[in-house]
């Protein structure tokens, strides 16, 4: 029996989609720290590098899902070359703007033009949904390969963003970002026979993807799960500050993406015939859960051993997400509602690591391990609260009638 990795991936063009896809998304885990590296080494002002990387975060979580609506309603070709041009440009400015020691007004102004960046996640997701419409294991498996993809780009992006800008000069990190932003989103851009089709006029009326209550309960649980993400990444750099060993936190870093990375290949291995509702809140309570092991963590051995564990939990909650978002969002604003769950993750990290860096501050880093802990609790919370709104898919969907588990062809 062939892989199913290598099944879904032998549809034409799925392969292809998905590298450019892959180029495209490391933008999204180099930009943002190639700037605070990039200012830091020339301005020496760390104050000023982290407000222009959370500018660029938060304007692409407000612009974000601004970028995928129109995606859905005039399709990706007409819309991603435009958007990307306005972000490469502003990304230009950036660059010049603190060679040249401009006033901090214009960096600013730049950082919020860079956030004009699509979420090439959600358009590489959209081409499967598409691809695989009706074929709800193969979908599964795609997903779940995606969700791989996201761990690899959050191991990468980072160590090379860092590494161009302290080993070549301080602007290259955000100058190479920009390259892979401009190959993989034109690539995918290109690609015209996997595009999904626009809503055009079915998109008219109706306001956003938001309207879903089902969609609510996701981006408002995916905001405190962010709260994680973003207290974690900070603490285990302070942790490991603390413990003398500053180099080893992309280490432990890495091997937490490394725990996402493993259980998203096994998961898509698997394929399963309960409620998606019912394993996304299983997979938040183990997200919950698994935090407290880390309030126990003496040393980096045992935080990295600890968060390992944890990111097991990571990749399989994100793939039924995305599952869940097509249940209960209109095939005319998939693209949008992917969106909105990427844009709450953005939130819940900026205010993770800013509580996170403000608890270290005040207590140092093992009393901040608590911040991830609190927001784990938080998002099970909410996730309890919204799973009577996720159980049943939303009339109209395609997500509704494909909750019957429906048979697929043999494409093997």
């Amino acid at each position: 029996m062939p892989s199913p990795y290598r099944v879904v991936y032998s549809a034409p063009g799925a392969l292809a989609f998905s590298v450019a896809g892959f180029i495209g998304r490391l933008p999204l885990s180099m930009t943002a720290i190639g700037v605070v590296t990039m200012v830091s080494q020339i301005t020496g002002r760390y104050g000023l590098a982290g407000a222009l990387s959370a500018t660029i975060a938060l304007s692409a979580a407000v612009l974000g899902p601004q970028i995928s609506r129109l995606v859905d309603r005039h399709g990706q070709r007409r819309v991603l070359r435009p958007t990307t041009l306005v972000a490469l440009t502003a990304i230009a400015g950036l660059l010049l703007s603190t060679a040249l020691r401009l006033p901090d007004g214009m960096l600013f102004l730049f950082a919020a033009g860079a956030g004009c960046v699509p979420s090439t996640g959600a358009m590489v997701r959209a081409r499967w949904s598409e691809l695989y419409r009706g074929a709800p294991k193969r979908l599964h498996t795609a997903y779940s390969a995606e969700a791989v993809v996201d761990e690899v780009c959050f191991i990468v992006g980072p160590i090379l963003s860092i590494g161009l800008c302290t080993v070549w000069f301080p602007e290259a990190g955000p100058l190479v970002s920009g390259g892979f932003l401009a190959l993989g989103v034109f690539w995918l851009a290109s690609q015209r026979a996997t595009e999904p089709p626009p809503g055009g006029e079915e998109h008219r009326g109706g306001g956003t993807a938001l309207r879903s209550p089902g969609l609510r309960a996701l981006v408002g649980t995916f905001v405190a799960t962010g709260g994680i993400f973003g207290g974690m990444d900070v603490v285990t750099v302070a942790f490991a500050d603390e413990q003398g060993h500053k180099a080893a936190a992309s280490v432990v870093l890495a091997i937490y993406a490394s725990g996402s990375c493993v259980a998203g290949l096994l998961f898509g291995l698997v394929h399963f015939t309960g409620p998606p509702a019912r394993r996304w809140l299983v997979g938040v309570a183990a997200m919950a859960v698994s935090m407290v092991p880390l309030q126990l963590a003496g040393n980096l051995p045992s935080l990295a051993a600890a968060l390992f564990v944890s990111g097991l939990a990571v990749a399989p909650t994100m793939v039924t997400t995305m599952a869940l978002v097509a249940q209960h969002v209109p095939r005319s604003r998939l693209t949008e509602g992917m969106t909105w769950t990427n844009t709450g993750l953005a939130v819940g990290v900026a205010v993770g690591s800013s509580a996170a860096g403000w608890v270290i501050d005040a207590a140092g880093a093992e009393t901040a391990l608590a911040v991830p802990g609190v927001a784990g609790a938080l998002a099970l919370v909410t996730a309890l609260l919204g799973y009577r709104r996720l159980a049943c898919p939303q009339p109209g969907t395609e997500g509704a009638a494909a909750h019957g588990e429906q048979q697929e062809p043999d494409m093997a």
